[in-house]
């Protein structure tokens, strides 16, 4: 098994969670790595929960991720310009719903090897087995009564109107191992396991034996999931040997807890991943977040980029322990992303953030100065309108702190005005150059002019450069601004 070929195969019956998303993405930076193939696959044989909103919340979140998947399903425009759900690749179908007929010809395999059996068993009976096992403190598992039912006893079963399950024939006595690409050699006693269930009655396959059918005809060479599968890996290696198929490699996960160590809540991290793209986190501070939740980097480093990663990721460096959901260090990881792009690459990704706030009436090139000047102290897209709108809107509340210091500075604003109606050109250069000079004549300290006017400016006490920001609303709305603020706050123009 020497190509690289892995697969993320979801069950579309919730919102694509940020476990699964870790799982994907760790999937796709081991092939990306190696040269492989990154194969979607539906796992659907739940038809009562599957549904095609979730099929396409996994397809929509993967592609927020930038993850691009070689084989597997696709949601394409018909003639009608309506979605439709298509696949591209050499082994589908890609959803197990579609896959019934390789489940079947699997199961007959095993039956005519006698490596699997019909099992008769009802609920009722199974239950009062597990039952009498919990009361004598006995082995668990099934008993075996079906194991060596003769043909007879099938067919009269079978004339009964009763429905067999088909239960594996584990091999007694034997001692099952593997090596886990992150946990290093695990061995579980086939005594421990028990014949288990792989069809159910109606001819719907259990987990544990389509994912073996699917991953074998997808030539998957390596299984990447989380830990809540080490149990059945066992299973699935016993499922390989008896149909006489290579058994893939497999590397197991750690769990995500949230930061006090519980599981992760809804308040935490277990929401949908598309909800954190809606509240403003982009796209690289997520893959890069997730990667960082479970794999430790060379150097300590934190920020990495979507190409570094894929350079970078290794799971030889993933580790055992828990890995810990902090919203805080992702917003943290967020705002440092978000610094490292354009202005007009974050009004592009902003741009159904900035039109919902009434801001798309502004030209472009003025948003993208606006974002430009004040990204340094975004964390979330959602954030711009609130970070920007002073400069397009002089309609603002003053902060608390402006109103309670105001009164006593805005006889030097006043004053100011004057030098800065005499600024050409009105740039940045100029105006600062402007106010210097008004402070030295005025024998002024520089601190104590350049925060009563960016009070004036912005009714804050912070923001972006000064003088910036002064030539970016042009000398007659900065003028008119420090002429409100005269008026609101009682300066008369001098002593």
């Amino acid at each position: 098994m020497n190509d690289i070929r892995v697969r993320f195969a979801p069950s579309p019956t919730g919102y694509f969670h940020i476990g699964s998303a870790r799982t994907a993405l760790y999937n796709w930076l081991y092939a990306r790595g190696r040269g492989g193939k990154f194969i979607l696959r539906i796992e659907d044989t739940d038809e009562a929960r599957s549904t095609v909103p979730s099929v396409r919340s996994i397809i929509k979140g993967l592609k927020f991720m930038g993850i691009k998947w070689d084989e597997g399903p696709l949601i394409v425009k018909n003639e009608k310009g309506e979605d439709e759900m298509t696949s591209v690749g050499p082994c589908g179908p890609y959803f197990q719903a579609q896959r019934r007929n390789f489940y079947t010809q699997a199961v007959d395999t095993l039956l005519s090897a006698k490596r699997a059996y019909r099992c008769f068993c009802s609920q009722e009976e199974l239950a009062a087995e597990r039952k009498s096992q919990l009361e004598s403190k006995g082995r668990g598992g099934y008993s075996g009564k079906c194991r060596d039912l003769s043909h007879a006893q099938i067919s009269q079963l079978m004339a009964e109107g009763k429905e067999p399950v088909i239960r594996f024939r584990v091999e007694e006595g034997r001692t099952v191992s593997f090596h886990d690409g992150i946990r290093g050699d695990i061995s579980v006693r086939s005594d421990e396991i028990g014949d288990f269930v792989i069809m159910r009655s109606g001819g719907l396959p259990i987990y544990n034996f389509a994912c073996v059918v699917d991953d074998h005809m997808m030539k998957i060479s390596d299984v990447i999931r989380g830990e809540d599968h080490i149990s059945n890996t066992p299973k699935q290696i016993m499922l390989y040997e008896a149909l006489g198929w290579e058994v893939p490699r497999f590397a197991h996960l750690t769990m995500i807890l949230d930061i006090d160590g519980s599981r992760l809540s809804k308040r935490s991290g277990a929401r949908s991943l598309l909800e954190y793209a809606d509240e403003g986190f982009i796209r690289e501070a997520i893959v890069n977040y997730l990667a960082l939740l479970g794999w430790a980097t060379k150097d300590s480093r934190n920020i990495f980029s979507p190409d570094e990663l894929e350079r970078e990721f290794s799971l030889s460096r993933c580790g055992q322990s828990a890995a810990i959901f902090d919203n805080d260090k992702l917003l943290w990881l967020n705002a440092q992303h978000i610094k490292n792009l354009s202005g007009a690459d974050i009004r592009r990704r902003a741009a159904a953030v900035i039109k919902e706030a009434g801001m798309d009436k502004y030209p472009e090139e003025r948003l993208t100065a606006a974002i430009e000047m004040e990204k340094e102290k975004i964390k979330k897209l959602t954030e711009i309108p609130e970070k920007i709108g002073f400069l397009f809107d002089s309609d603002f509340e003053d902060d608390a702190d402006v109103k309670s210091r105001a009164a006593d500075t805005v006889h030097i604003v006043a004053k100011l005005a004057k030098a800065l109606e005499s600024a050409e050109p009105f740039s940045g250069e100029k105006i600062e150059e402007q106010v210097r000079a008004f402070a030295k004549a005025e024998d002024i300290k520089t601190k104590d002019i350049f925060h009563p006017l960016r009070w004036a400016l912005s009714g804050r006490s912070k923001g972006p450069s000064l003088f910036h920001m002064c030539a970016f609303l042009g000398k007659n709305e900065a003028l008119k601004r420090i002429g409100g603020y005269v008026g609101r706050y009682g300066g008369s123009g001098g002593e």
